[in-house]
């Protein structure tokens, strides 16, 4: 197990690294200088110049990047231009309502899809199957956010059940349950479609699991429906479902942007709409690198438990 690890491990870092430079790329191609956007459009040639100097952006693109690399190897993300303050630390700061929104649905997508596929694959045909497969195809077919704008004219704006937008009341809020009264809509609409996901894997992957001949010999030889099913068949089912659980997990995370911007939360994701809307280059190249670092780890974490219930899977 400790040389597999070690050898997913070491994988991550060629990955990591082509993430930067892809990063890295794609931000120095968005048009805009932002001198030009920090001093305003009434700055002087000569401010502007300058204050190019001041950041790096007058070196050459290759050294730029070698520059900002070597800062991040050292933990230095950079300074926010807009903000004034360490990109490390505005990351930090909102990474945990981002996680906050994206484990809530993750469990939410977890439980929902797994039951679904379940409840699907042993009512193979049925009614309640067929209604399943329906509603699983209308999931993943609706865009987050538009699920999102719709569950807010339902249960805010017609039945007032939950609020609008915000992670706490802006007066009298902060508790734990009016974070939880928060919650409920953003991560439902965030949790939707990666529910919809699991449950045809888990659906296919049980009906194949069911079919083999051990199955047919446990019910033989008396066993409770539940036990077959939950017993025999899930916990096999659920070795090829953890890689798709990674995925998914780094799904949430990548919408948790969308969803944040329509429910105004908090977290990343809002706050890379803000940094690109003012040129904030280093806070979206930091952001950005974090999000798409998490979703490297996640699905290393997922490679790992998999190999930790079937030993025989290997890299």
């Amino acid at each position: 197990m400790f040389r597999y690890a070690l050898r997913r491990l070491l994988l991550t870092v060629p990955v990591l690294l082509g993430l930067s430079v892809i990063v890295f790329l794609i931000m120095s191609l968005i048009p805009g200088d932002p001198a030009q956007a920090i001093l305003g459009s009434y700055a002087t040639p000569e401010n502007l110049e300058r204050l190019r100097a001041d950041l790096g952006l007058d070196l050459p693109l290759p050294q730029q990047y070698l520059v900002w690399l070597g800062n991040i190897l050292q933990g230095d993300l950079g300074r926010s231009y807009a903000l004034n303050r360490p990109v490390l630390d505005e990351v930090l700061e909102r990474f945990g309502a981002t996680l906050l929104l994206a484990g809530t649905s993750l469990v939410i997508c977890i439980l929902l899809g797994v039951l679904a596929g379940i409840v699907s694959a042993i009512r193979q045909y049925g009614w309640s199957d067929r209604i399943i497969t329906l509603l699983v195809l209308i999931g993943i077919s609706v865009p987050a956010f538009w699920l999102g704008m719709l569950m807010i004219m339902a249960f805010s704006v017609g039945l007032r059940w939950f609020p609008t937008s915000g992670m706490t009341a802006a007066y009298g809020g902060g508790g734990i349950l009016d974070i939880l009264h928060h919650l409920v809509l953003p991560a439902f609409a965030l949790a939707i479609v990666a529910a919809g996901v699991i449950a045809r894997l888990t659906r296919s992957n049980m009906l194949e699991v069911l079919r083999q001949d051990y199955i047919r010999t446990a019910r033989a030889k008396g066993l409770g429906e539940g036990r077959v099913v939950m017993r025999h068949a899930f916990k096999v089912a659920l070795v090829n479902l953890i890689p798709v659980i990674g995925v998914q997990a780094g799904f949430v995370i990548g919408g948790a942007v969308y969803i944040e911007t329509v429910f105004q939360w908090p977290g990343i994701g809002r706050m890379l709409v803000n940094a690109i809307s003012t040129r904030d280059l280093l806070l979206v190249q930091g952001g950005v690198l974090v999000v798409a670092a998490s979703y490297v780890l996640f699905n290393l974490l997922a490679d790992l438990l998999q190999h930790w219930l079937d030993p025989r899977i290997q890299a």
